[in-house]
């Protein structure tokens, strides 16, 4: 019989050894003290099996959220397919940032499009109840995925089919309108690191750009008089993005940087 101390140790020999750790524990379902505790226990066969399976799938370069499941997002776990992105560290510098704009202001209404997975609108919509949250995605699978995390969640958000704007089905202004929408250049040579996320959630198959213009050109007729329009892109886009803003509509533009010091999130008011 093989232990969970022998396990790991053959499973580091392929794949790194933390993630190994995360693997077991993941088809063990227990946490990962759990493995040090009682790290001379036998596994079952039919554990071994399914170890075996995910080990080989993370060999591949599944990563490790595809063959668990779930990844967590600002302090909270989200479930995740390869119908969605995995949710980055990054993001939270949109939700740092869209906190601190809000943060006692009352009752605000707030639209993310192109929510994925859920985690931008469910975490903003947990963190600060006094949020009226909408959320879009173009994708039905997307969707189901971020239904199921706010329902898991206990998150109170409004959810909509369709391509952005067009999702909604009555008319609304909104007071702040989010998005971390597809922003890789199709010619960046980072896709080919991403094989098993979804391609359209992670370009425009342009320059990256297309669904920002559109996003500023569009979200006029959705915002209030000062409402704030912010969004993720890539790290080299900020001064690309703050020129797109550039016109009479728009006031107080302003880039945000994220933890590596990269600019992360570009924002702006309607005047």
């Amino acid at each position: 019989m093989t232990t969970i101390q022998e396990a790991i140790a053959e499973a580091s020999k392929r794949i790194d050894r933390f993630e190994a750790k995360l693997l077991l524990a993941h088809c063990l379902g227990v946490g990962r003290t759990y493995l040090i505790t009682h790290d001379k226990d036998c596994l079952s066969p039919t554990v071994l099996q399914h170890y075996e399976e995910c080990v080989q799938a993370r060999e591949n370069k599944m990563p490790v959220p595809y063959i668990t499941g779930t990844q967590e997002f600002f302090g909270r776990s989200f479930s995740v397919t390869p119908d969605v992105l995995i949710p980055r560290p990054d993001t939270e510098t949109l939700i740092e940032f869209i906190l601190e704009k809000t943060s006692g202001k009352g009752p605000l209404s707030l639209l993310d499009l192109g929510t994925g997975s859920g985690c931008i609108a469910i975490t903003l919509a947990l963190e600060n109840p006094s949020l009226a949250v909408t959320a879009t995605d173009i994708s039905e699978k997307s969707l189901s995925v971020a239904k199921n995390n706010a329902n898991q969640l206990n998150a109170n958000v409004s959810f909509f089919l369709g391509d952005w704007f067009k999702a909604l089905t009555m008319p609304k202004k909104f007071d702040v309108i989010v998005s971390n929408p597809p922003y890789i250049d199709s010619q960046d040579k980072h896709l080919e690191n991403l094989p098993f996320e979804p391609i359209g959630a992670l370009t425009d198959g342009q320059d990256g750009l297309s669904h920002i213009r559109h996003l500023i050109t569009e979200a006029p007729k959705y915002l209030r008089h000062d409402g704030l329009l912010a969004f993720e892109h890539g790290w080299d886009q900020g001064a690309e993005v703050r020129s797109l803003f550039s016109n009479s509509l728009w006031t107080d533009i302003i880039t945000v940087k994220d933890l590596g010091g990269n600019d992360r999130v570009t924002a702006a008011n309607l005047l």
